[in-house]
């Protein structure tokens, strides 16, 4: 029979303490019924003890939240435990979450005290704990580094104490899976009344192990993962519960497991806590990344298209995000590329796959991703004759004043014939821009999307501009780089500007051929 394996977030508390700046409460709460929705047990919603806005948030949190427990951190500190208390207290059902250091290094150089004064604060706190909720959790602080005979003498003790469920942290990402599993299996084979408690494991991801650790522990009886949506954290961040939940989804044959998450809201939440957090999902993260259901390769698309199986063991519609459709680049093989035309509504006899191929991978190379239009240009036009860059950068100037007011000069060539725009705009130096562009091309877009990551280090940051530009009814897709940002703003509009002439140019000849017919 299966066990449920219980998940504890703590994307409010651990998570925040990476930020940048706090989040507001408006914030936390929106992330909380995201967290809600998506059906974790146990949401940690902050440590109240530690300002007046934690406390507030926690506060506001307690009193929202029915479904998931909601769960407070305390030091063993008796001001700690009231304070968390009370935050949590308009909530019917909460936790209060103890920690203290048990390792030999935490106790001599961070507690200055000697573990069997450890020992008398941990069952004093949690006895104190107990007066306000029957749910407390203990966590042995840097217990991957603990001595093993003190870490089982303290989880005996704070289990009869009265901790229900007792955390074991790699608080330092220390511990590498076999080691790891071996301190939970010792628990379990050396603590007599270790079944009163849920064994807990809290990992952080320093040498890249954090998700690795916890299945290990998994497998040697842990029932609660700990940790944050997107891997938030400190320092390298803490495990990722996306991953961990959709392992113990798709390797259930070997877990044997199993978790009561609503999967098909992982994406949504994963975006709502990389927006509100600012901090991006990495194109090639698990499970969430853009770039996870994708396949290039000529030999991935073409076993994708015969059967996803063969290289997708995770549906995207599993995870709540959509379908995502083949890039074709010059790696693509001949089948993506039939493939597509068949989704464009074409038969093969209409037109010649050798050739289109041939003259596919030409653009490709040139263009680097081949959209729609882009295969429908290659059909009803010679390759030789298609115009790559018809629109190119002469010069611009972008000024931004106090009054808040964005002036944009910008030369372009079109074709032959050299135009020049200039704009005045309240709206921003990015609006100024786009709109003095527009106004020279004519054409009557709308700036749909626009995002922006900057890799680097002052000086030497690169500025990466991805945009979308809706034009008669199509979306079309630009990018740009540059050290500097207003040059890939006007990179990517270029980019962008170039596929609508050409999709223009093959319209135009597409209806020829139409009349010819």
């Amino acid at each position: 029979m299966k066990e449920k394996i219980i998940i504890f977030d703590t994307t409010l508390r651990d998570g925040e303490q990476s930020l940048k700046s706090s989040l507001t409460v408006q914030e936390k709460i929106k992330i909380a019924f995201s967290l809600e929705q998506m059906g974790i047990d146990v949401i940690e919603v902050g440590f109240p003890i530690s300002s007046p806005g934690d406390f507030k948030s926690t506060e506001v949190i307690a009193a929202n939240i029915k479904n998931s427990t909601i769960c407070s951190l305390a030091r063993c500190v008796e001001k700690d435990i009231e304070a968390a208390a009370l935050a949590m207290s308009k909530s019917s059902n909460f936790r209060i979450h103890l920690f203290l250091g048990t390792s030999s290094l935490h106790i001599k150089s961070k507690l200055k005290r000697s573990f069997s004064e450890i020992i008398d604060l941990a069952v004093f706190s949690i006895k104190k704990a107990k007066k306000y909720t029957d749910n407390i959790e203990f966590s042995c602080e840097d217990a991957g580094r603990t001595e093993i005979d003190n870490l089982c003498k303290i989880v005996e003790l704070a289990i009869k104490a009265g901790a229900n469920t007792i955390n074991i942290p790699d608080t330092v990402g220390y511990t590498i899976p076999n080691e790891f599993s071996k301190i939970i299996t010792s628990l379990y084979n050396r603590v007599p009344n270790i079944e009163s408690a849920i064994i807990s494991v809290h990992c952080h991801n320093d040498l890249g192990m954090a998700v690795g650790n916890s299945i290990s522990a998994i497998q040697s009886g842990a029932r609660q993962i700990e940790g944050t949506i997107n891997g938030l954290g400190e320092r390298a961040g803490n495990t990722a519960l996306e991953e961990i939940i959709m392992a113990i989804k798709i390797r259930s044959d070997i877990l044997n497991v199993f978790t009561n998450i609503n999967c098909e809201e992982i994406y949504k939440t994963s975006k709502i806590v990389s927006n509100i957090c600012k901090v991006p999902i990495p194109f090639n993260k698990s499970i969430v990344g853009s770039n996870v259901y994708s396949h290039s390769s000529g030999v991935h698309q073409d076993g994708v298209l015969k059967n996803r199986n063969n290289y997708e063991i995770i549906s995207p519609e599993t995870v709540g995000m959509k379908p995502v459709q083949l890039n074709l680049t010059s790696r693509s093989g001949r089948a993506a590329v039939k493939h597509r035309m068949e989704k464009l509504g074409y038969l093969e006899k209409e037109y010649d796959l050798n050739k289109l191929y041939a003259n596919f991978l030409i653009l490709a190379d040139k263009k680097g991703r081949i959209f729609d239009h882009d295969l429908e240009a290659l059909v009803f036009m010679d390759i030789k004759k298609i115009k790559y860059t018809y629109f190119q950068l002469d010069s611009f100037d972008v000024t931004s004043g106090s009054d808040g007011v964005s002036v944009a000069s910008v030369t372009l060539f079109c074709g032959k014939e050299k135009k020049t725009s200039i704009t005045k705009t309240r709206n921003g130096i990015i609006a100024a821009v786009y709109k003095t562009i527009n106004r020279i091309v004519g054409y009557p877009i709308f700036l749909k999307k626009c995002s922006l990551i900057s890799n680097g280090i002052n000086n030497d940051s690169i500025f990466k501009l991805d945009i979308i530009v809706r034009y008669c009814n199509r979306d079309f897709f630009g990018t740009g780089s540059s050290f500097d940002f207003l040059n890939s703003v006007i990179k990517a509009m270029i980019y962008v500007l170039n596929d609508i002439f050409r999709f223009k140019e093959m319209s135009f000849r597409k209806e020829e051929i139409k009349k010819e017919k």
